[in-house]
């Protein structure tokens, strides 16, 4: 069985610009999660008062990512 390993990297106080394509928010709205044409998935904290801090990135898309979607539990 071959295992699988996520490539994530996460950065300091300012994430890297990228051109949003899609978004999506967590059901338990702590989390933004933005896709973008250059392929890459972002990760955003969302406090209780609106402010948004920038998480981690996940790279791996060969495209653009033009749409996200949440499994099922």
């Amino acid at each position: 069985m071959k295992a699988s390993v996520p490539a994530v990297a996460v950065w300091g106080r300012t994430a890297p610009s990228h051109s949003v394509t899609a978004v999506m928010i967590t059901d338990d709205q702590q989390t933004i999660v933005t896709g973008s044409q250059e392929g890459q998935i972002c990760l955003w904290d969302l406090s209780s008062d609106l402010q948004i801090s920038s998480k981690e990135m996940l790279f791996g898309h060969t495209a653009s990512v033009t749409c996200l979607a949440k499994a099922r539990e």
